[in-house]
């Protein structure tokens, strides 16, 4: 998912005449089972400069911590070996500490896209805020992420808000049309059409399968809908959703399809040919209402993020989902749409961000210490 945010990123890199674009690929692109995603990476006309397997078979908590300390050595040699000047992330995955721990030991400066925003029910909230400390360039999607980043003791003068570059695809990107999408994947569409992205929630104690299941419970009840699935990241416990998705579409194989990985241009294809997106990813809040079509945003995984007046918050059982889902479809909701803003920018992000890497000298950005107004003083005595 983190490599369609950075797809114009990475291009606006490559077209730099004074810069030089290093890919580095890594966890669950490597690995067959979540669709071997670095073959698109390279189908997109870039070279991998590195891959660092660290993708371990368990995603337990236990299989997850052991799969970033592998990260951690692969970054620290791969790094050695191609002394870059400037790493960039996004996001709030687990690799990201890897990516980053590594990088600091090695004094290379890191520049942080997606810092400074509010998820209540996941780790993602420590690793996001954990990689803001240790990063030195920080590129926000709203004003108010970029506020709580600078209250967190990082200089104003680093951190700027540029908007989601995930929303550069919905004005650079060709899309297909609803027969060309068909063509493509194999599904045929109907006169409802659901797209349903589920994560585990990675603070809950509860299994997993629990509040997915009352999410299945409730889509049965809308036999009409056609039912699109993109599955879950390699998260704590995301195989168990996954296998419950295979199971769900095996038993109704007319009506409901999964894919490993959309990839970005059928996925954004697919958007403004469905009547509501379902579920609880960050792409339901920040992409999805762009289309003005509505977001059904389940639980607390982005409890705390900013939501355009598309998105429906509501809680896992089947009832409320139900609810929610009807409507999604009443005519009196729907007419609400065109008015619908995306508080995330308008896709202009990727140019943004490397004119001001273009324009920062790189050797200074180390040279890091704790921001604090002057009213605060120096904060001795407590």
């Amino acid at each position: 998912a983190e490599y369609g945010h950075l797809y114009w990123v990475m291009k606006e890199i490559a077209q730099a005449p004074d810069l030089a674009l290093q890919v580095v690929v890594t966890a669950a692109h490597l690995v067959n089972e979540f669709g071997l995603t670095w073959q698109r990476i390279e189908a997109d006309g870039f070279e991998i400069a590195a891959r660092v397997e660290m993708l371990l078979g368990s995603d337990t908590p236990v299989g997850v911590a052991k799969s970033m300390g592998v990260g951690l050595i692969g970054f620290a040699e791969t790094f050695a070996r191609l002394k870059p000047d400037l790493i960039v992330v996004l996001g709030d995955r687990f690799e990201l500490l890897s990516i980053c721990q590594a990088a600091v030991h090695a004094g290379i400066p890191i520049a942080h896209i997606h810092g400074g925003e509010i998820t209540e029910g996941l780790i993602d909230e420590a690793v996001r805020h954990s990689v803001s400390k240790m990063s030195h360039l920080h590129f926000t999607a709203a004003e108010p992420y970029r506020r709580r980043v600078i209250q967190m003791g990082e200089n104003p003068e680093r951190v700027f808000n540029v908007g989601a570059p995930g929303l550069d695809h919905l004005t650079k990107t060709p899309r297909l049309s609803r027969e060309e999408w068909q063509e493509a994947t194999g599904f045929r569409l109907g006169e409802v059409n659901l797209l349903v992205t589920y994560h585990p929630v990675t603070l809950e104690s509860r299994y997993p399968g629990e509040p997915f299941s009352e999410l299945l419970q409730a889509l049965d009840g809308f036999p009409q809908a056609r039912i699109i699935f993109t599955k879950a990241n390699a998260d704590t416990q995301g195989r168990i959703i996954n296998r419950m998705i295979d199971d769900h579409v095996a038993r109704q194989p007319e009506r409901c399809g999964a894919f490993t990985s959309l990839g970005t241009k059928l996925y954004f294809s697919a958007l403004p040919l469905m009547d509501a997106v379902v579920g609880n990813s960050s792409s339901g809040l920040i992409e999805v209402p762009f289309f003005k079509i509505p977001t059904i945003n389940l639980g607390d995984r982005q409890k705390g993020r900013l939501k355009a007046a598309s998105v429906i918050d509501c809680q896992e059982s089947r009832a409320d989902i139900t609810r929610a889902i009807k409507k999604t479809l009443s005519a009196d909701f729907r007419r609400t749409l065109a008015s619908v803003t995306s508080p995330y920018g308008v896709g202009e992000a990727a140019r943004r961000i490397v004119e001001i890497i273009q324009a920062t000298p790189l050797k200074s950005l180390t040279e890091k210490s704790f921001y604090a107004p002057k009213e605060w003083g120096d904060g001795e005595g407590g």
